[in-house]
C-alpha cells in the first residue's frame, strides 16, 4: 500500500504507522489487534498487558490519566469524539473497543471491525465493580484471563492497604473537587470513579447533591462552607489563572478547611478511569496524607 491510498494521514501518522508495522508484536498481539477509542479501557487494556494498535489523544492522555505509559509503538488515532477512520481502516484491527460513551460511533466502527462495548459507566450505578466486570471481560476476550484476574484481585488489596493508612484521616469527611476558576468547584459524587474509591477508602464526601458520572454543575466555592469540618481534596490540573489567583482569593482563605490546612491537591486522575485510575487516586491520596499533621 503506497502513501497515496491514505489521504487523510499526516506524516506524524503515517510514519506512525508504517513503524508499528514493522516493530515485532508480542505473541498475543499476533492473534489479536485491538483499536481502543475509550480512555478506561486504553488503562484496563494496558495494565492487564494489552498493547493495543491504536488508540486515541494519546498526548492527553499522558497529561491527564498518566498511567499506564504507553508504549511508543501505539498509533494515535485523535479524538476519542472523532478518531481517523482513514488510519483506522489501516490498521486493520481485529477488535474496536469502546465504551458507552461512544455507542453513536458503532455503525462508523462496525465497518471496519468488530466492535466490543465494555461498560464502566452506568447512570445510577458505581463504577468500581462495573470497571472489575468489565477487566475481567476484557480480559477474556482478548486472551488474558489470569492477568485480569490478577489485576483485579491486586486492586482490591490495594484498596484495602490504602484504607488502612487513611483512618485517621476518614475520621472527616471530604469534599473531592477540580476547580475551574477561582470562585467555583465541580463536586464528585459516588458515580465517579474517584467518589467511589473515596467512600471504599473509609471517607465520607461532604458533598450530598446529586452529580452525573464525573462532577456535578459548578457552584461557588462558598458551598464549600457548607460542612465547616470537612477536609478539600483538589483534582489537578488548576487552570493558570486558578494557580495565581487562589492564594489572594479572601473567600477561599476564609473557609474553615483552608485556614486550618486541610486541604490536599492531587495530581491529575482521569474522571473516566478504570481501576488503574482507581489505584492511581488512592495512591495520590494516601501520599498527599502520610507526611502532614494528623487530621482525626
Amino acid at each position: 500500500m503506497g502513501v497515496s491510498a491514505l489521504p487523510c494521514l499526516d506524516r506524524r501518522a503515517f510514519l506512525a504507522l508504517a513503524t508499528s508495522a514493522l516493530l515485532p508484536r508480542p505473541a498475543f498481539a499476533a492473534q489479536l489487534r485491538v483499536a481502543i477509542i475509550d480512555w478506561g479501557l486504553l488503562e484496563t487494556a494496558l495494565a492487564i498487558g494489552v498493547v493495543p494498535a491504536a488508540a486515541t489523544e494519546l498526548k492527553q492522555f499522558a497529561r491527564i490519566a498518566v498511567e499506564p505509559a504507553v508504549p511508543a509503538s501505539v498509533v494515535d488515532l485523535g479524538l476519542r469524539g472523532s478518531p481517523n477512520y482513514e488510519l483506522l481502516r489501516a490498521i486493520a484491527p481485529d477488535l474496536i473497543l469502546i465504551s458507552g460513551f461512544h455507542e453513536y460511533q458503532r455503525p462508523s466502527l462496525e465497518r471496519i471491525a468488530p466492535v466490543l462495548a465494555l461498560p464502566i459507566y452506568e447512570a445510577g450505578k458505581p463504577p468500581y465493580p462495573l470497571a472489575q466486570s468489565s477487566t475481567l471481560a476484557l480480559g477474556e476476550r482478548v486472551g488474558r484471563r489470569q492477568e485480569a484476574e490478577r489485576y483485579v484481585a491486586e486492586t482490591t488489596t490495594e484498596l484495602e492497604k490504602r484504607r488502612q493508612s487513611l483512618r485517621s484521616f476518614a475520621s472527616r469527611p471530604a469534599f473531592l473537587i477540580s476547580l475551574g476558576d477561582a470562585r467555583h468547584f465541580r463536586a464528585f459524587g459516588a458515580d465517579s470513579m474517584p467518589g467511589d474509591v473515596l467512600a471504599r477508602l473509609g471517607i465520607g464526601n461532604a458533598w450530598k447533591d446529586d452529580t452525573s458520572y464525573s462532577a456535578a454543575a459548578p457552584v461557588g466555592i462558598e458551598a464549600l462552607a457548607r460542612v465547616p469540618e470537612a477536609s478539600i481534596i483538589v483534582l489537578a490540573p488548576l487552570p493558570a489563572e486558578v494557580s495565581r489567583g487562589l492564594p489572594d482569593n479572601a473567600l477561599w482563605n476564609a473557609l474553615p478547611a483552608v485556614r486550618e490546612g486541610r486541604v490536599a491537591v492531587l495530581d491529575p486522575v482521569n474522571h473516566f478511569g478504570g481501576l488503574p485510575s482507581a489505584r492511581r487516586f488512592a495512591r495520590l491520596l494516601a501520599d498527599a496524607m502520610a507526611p502532614g499533621p494528623d487530621h482525626g
